[in-house]
């Protein structure tokens, strides 16, 4: 059990290298992660040795808010506000094809987008605010969220079972291959889009591919269908409004001589403005529809919303620019454009104000730039430290010593 030192005055400088001097061990803790990845809403091993790093750290309020999430909550006993720090833990259904010691060993699932970093960075800060848990107040409530990556993902999930009850803000990070390692982005106000999801089943008449005359094909209606819905962002929404609507799946067919019955497309669409996010399948469904059936098709359409967009508090932004100028100086600091990935992270947001924030963790001199959700996704590991560091100088000012 790890003994908390007492003193009246906490030194931020020194705290901050004993973070760095902790960064190997965070190492450590994201190699034995990655080895071992699970899918969304499958973390059961991962939520386990999140338990016990906790466990070893001492003196925590653990609970397990849902079957593969965990919390963890260090209270001082004095005064001062709740601060919430998220870190996701789930894996993706990808195949790794890094040629690395600690690669994955489950088949069929990798850590492709970097999950594996935030809960190690998470879990090294609370081993290190635990040391100081008698220089602090308030409370600080660690989220090792399950399911960030498939809808309907396990922030709300989280929220509904009391996680954010009493938090005043919260605070997340995300290491970010296409920014260079060293540098760290922040971004007031929207940040990351509202990312949904959209199924499009095209029935005709099949028949013999050598008569086409006497079918009514939906491979070629679901082409014109495709190409029409890329009307919506060019010539429906005001070209200074973002938006993204993308067809990524085409099934159709069996062999090379039947035209078949159906054609099935699907993809997503993002958008920051509510509006836009009302307005743009009512213009899908109204396009699919006029084009279906000019050719003589039906259609089913279906459309599901995904998560809220994240919106950085632009205060608690201002607020944590300048720990970032202070404490890594201005140069590492990054203005970032607005993402149009999307980020269950705005659930908490619902509940206070929050940052999200991006920790560059790309190096294209050793090959370190492949994107994410790539088989060959990687990060530098300094990320790490930058992380942890980026971190709990953001905790230190929001929270402030006793």
């Amino acid at each position: 059990m790890t003994t908390a030192t007492h003193s009246s005055a906490l030194d931020a400088a020194a705290l901050l290298h004993e973070a760095h001097q902790l960064a190997p061990q965070v190492v450590d803790w994201r190699r034995a992660l990655h080895r071992r990845p699970e899918v969304a809403f499958q973390e059961h091993e991962t939520a386990r040795f999140i338990r016990q790093v906790l466990e070893h750290v001492g003196d925590l309020e653990i609970s397990r808010p849902t079957e593969t999430s965990v919390m963890a909550r260090l209270v001082t006993g004095r005064p001062g506000p709740v601060l919430a720090v998220r870190a996701d833990i789930d894996a993706l259904p990808i195949h790794e094809e890094n040629d690395v010691e600690y690669r994955s060993q489950t088949d069929g699932a990798m850590h492709a987008c970097g999950h594996d970093g935030h809960t190690s960075i998470a879990l090294g800060l609370v081993t290190l605010l635990a040391r100081h848990r008698g220089q602090l107040r308030g409370e600080v409530r660690f989220i090792f969220q399950h399911a960030e990556e498939l809808a309907p993902g396990g922030a709300e999930a989280m929220v509904q079972q009391g996680v954010m009850d009493g938090v005043d803000q919260v605070i997340g990070l995300h290491v970010w291959s296409a920014m260079p390692v060293g540098r760290i982005g922040l971004i007031s106000g929207p940040a990351m889009a509202a990312p949904d999801t959209f199924e499009c089943t095209i029935t005709g008449r099949g028949g013999h591919a050598a008569i086409p005359h006497g079918t009514i094909d939906p491979i070629a209606v679901g082409a014109q269908v495709v190409s029409a819905l890329q009307h919506i962002v060019s010539r429906t929404v005001d070209p200074l409004d973002p938006v993204v609507v993308s067809v990524t799946q085409f099934i159709a067919g069996t062999t090379f001589n039947v035209i078949p019955n159906t054609a099935y497309l699907a993809g997503t669409v993002r958008t920051f403005d509510p509006m836009l996010r009302t307005t743009v399948p009512i213009t899908m469904e109204r396009i699919i529809k006029g084009v279906t059936s000019a050719f003589g098709a039906t259609y089913a359409f279906r459309y599901q919303p995904g998560y809220r967009p994240v919106v950085n508090d632009p205060a608690l932004t201002a607020r944590l620019t300048d720990v970032v100028t202070r404490t890594f100086g201005a140069d590492t600091l990054i203005d970032m454009r607005p993402t149009m990935g999307g980020e269950d992270f705005s659930a908490y947001q619902q509940r206070a104000p929050g940052v999200f924030a991006f920790i560059g963790a790309g190096n294209v001199d050793v090959g370190i730039d492949f994107p994410h959700h790539h088989p060959r996704f990687q990060i530098d590991e300094r990320s790490l430290d930058i992380g942890l560091r980026y971190l709990t100088a953001a905790t230190l000012d929001l929270l402030g010593s006793a």
